[in-house]
């Protein structure tokens, strides 16, 4: 049995991730912080649940003790889990460090917090999938063009959480190049989710399409890759 662990993934894209997966025959572990939240969104999915806060390396290795003991390894890893703060002035000069640490908090450190705890787990499956949802407000190229629909959002903050996590990708890619573990960066497009108010013009599950296809991917995918729906993104 394929076992897969989606951090976030009590709502929104996460949820429609593990949702998708588990149609797959996927055992897809619904990780959240909040676990009144969690257990009752992996039950809706007939999924199991395991409490995750991303910002805790305690947490994250519990998890993975608990993976391990429930569930013999891990061979899928979704590092969903996101936010952002929403300010009145969202100019670079308006936003202040401490922003910038609350979000890096999770976008950024959280996702090598938890990959850092399933990567014993992920070596020892023989087609370990590595998932970071990034977005393309994290693409440098196309937020320093004028002529890109990205050039009014100027979010510093979010956006180059979004930038680091695409170089934090690259990375493991490399550090696992020789592995059978593919490591890649997922744009799920403007979604409506929670984080933005819902005002996105994609659903959720169309958000979860990509994440799901990198998951699954064969032998012959790509490894340190920064994909969407309709294909590869500048970075």
């Amino acid at each position: 049995m394929t076992t897969a662990l989606i951090t976030g993934a009590n709502k929104g894209i996460g949820f429609e991730i593990a949702r998708r997966l588990g149609e797959r025959g996927i055992t897809a572990i619904v990780g959240a912080r909040d676990e009144e939240r969690g257990r009752a969104a992996a039950a809706r999915l007939g999924q199991p649940y395991v409490r995750l806060d991303v910002t805790d390396p305690g947490s994250a290795q519990d998890a993975a003790k608990w993976i391990e003991q429930e569930h013999g390894g891990l061979d899928i890893l979704v590092n969903n889990a996101g936010i952002t703060v929403w300010q009145d002035d969202d100019r670079p000069s308006a936003t202040s460090a401490d922003v910038l640490r609350q979000i890096y908090e999770v976008n950024v450190f959280g996702v090598v917090t938890v990959t850092n705890a399933m990567l014993p787990l992920l070596r020892r499956s023989p087609a370990g999938r590595i998932v970071n949802m990034s977005s393309e407000l994290g693409s440098i190229a196309m937020a320093i063009d004028p002529e890109s629909p990205f050039w009014p959002f100027n979010l510093m903050a979010y956006n180059s959480s979004k930038a680091a996590l695409n170089m934090i990708t690259v990375s493991y890619a490399k550090e696992l190049w020789d592995t059978p573990i593919k490591v890649n960066a997922a744009n799920p497009g403007y979604c409506a989710t929670d984080l933005n108010g819902h005002s996105g013009h994609r659903t959720a599950e169309q958000g979860a399409e990509i994440a799901v296809r990198l998951a699954t991917l064969d032998g012959e995918g790509p490894s340190g890759a920064y994909l969407q729906d309709e294909g590869t993104l500048p970075w």
